[in-house]
């Protein structure tokens, strides 16, 4: 069976070169090439590539700000998106936003929050009970604070068009997050997303209790909510994409046709083949075959 290699370049950065798609070509076998987007993105033919081999021609192309996607000859493009929210598909992560906009109330509790962010993000800490630690220091703080880290929200470039242009060809599309409901249901209708799903702070009056709705929607709620959009869907696994950042993604980046690391912590990107490390969320429609003039925009 024929693989597929898609090089993609940061198109603010640089455009591909003739050398680049050499480099890829020679040291994977490739037969031949077709233009996805002139100057940004290329796909490759080549027999099966191991994920060693991968890195090596990755490796090869050095410190280019180029991504290198693999996919097989058949079923790339996906009929099920189910994307991670914070750090995915907006730039930051929305709970850090919250205790940032409480240092002014509440000294130091920005970096406090941000530190078990790091633990959990990078595995270190299980994620159920970085949440519940994360929220508890928020407990007696107005609401109010929601509506301000909402306020920043900035979506990372391509979540838009991923969306849209997977939903024009008939995907499913979910937002799925260990974030919280208020966020989900902004970016949900920002980017168009079928469904979104996520935690819920408890609000008492308009004080945050310090407290999360259980049960805490973590890891395995992700690829549970993954299983059961394709089976209602009547899709197998294989013809899903997911796409997230941190260790609570992985379950649902394993299980996928197309998992992809998204800008990923370290434990991410040591464990998934397909990662966009220098490049935007446009490459994951890239590496399903789609062209630039094939995308759309919600």
């Amino acid at each position: 069976m024929d693989a597929t290699l898609t090089l993609i370049a940061n198109r603010e950065a640089t455009s591909l070169t003739p050398l680049d798609i050499e480099t890829v070509s020679t040291l994977s076998g490739g037969r031949e090439d077709t233009v996805l987007s002139p100057g940004e993105a290329v796909d490759i033919v080549c027999a099966p590539v191991s994920p060693a081999l991968l890195d090596t021609i990755r490796a090869a192309l050095g410190d280019r700000p180029l991504d290198l996607l693999l996919t097989d000859g058949n079923s790339r493009r996906k009929r099920v998106l189910v994307a991670d929210m914070d750090s995915t598909m907006v730039a930051t992560e929305t709970l850090d936003d919250i205790a940032a906009e409480a240092e002014r109330l509440r000294p130091g509790i920005g970096e406090a929050v941000a530190a078990v962010t790091r633990q959990s993000m990078n595995g270190e800490i299980d994620f159920q009970t970085s949440l519940r630690n994360r929220v508890a220091l928020l407990k007696d703080l107005p609401s109010s604070l929601l509506e301000a880290a909402a306020s920043h929200l900035r979506l990372n470039d391509g979540a838009r068009t991923l969306v849209a242009t997977m939903r024009a060809s008939g995907a499913v599309t979910a937002l799925v997050s260990g974030g919280f409901t208020f966020f989900t249901a902004r970016v949900a209708d920002l980017c168009g997303f079928s469904e979104h799903h996520a935690n819920h702070l408890n609000i008492s009056g308009d004080t945050l209790t310090g407290t999360v709705r259980e049960p805490i929607l973590g890891p395995d709620a992700k690829l549970d909510h993954l299983k059961r959009i394709t089976e209602t869907a009547g899709i197998p696994l294989g013809d899903a994409l997911t796409i997230g950042d941190g260790a609570n993604d992985l379950p649902m980046l394993r299980a996928a046709g197309l998992g992809i690391a998204f800008h990923a912590k370290p434990v991410v990107r040591k464990e998934i083949v397909n990662r966009i490390d220098r490049t935007s969320l446009r490459s994951a429609l890239f590496a399903q075959g789609y062209t630039v003039a094939e995308f759309r925009d919600a």
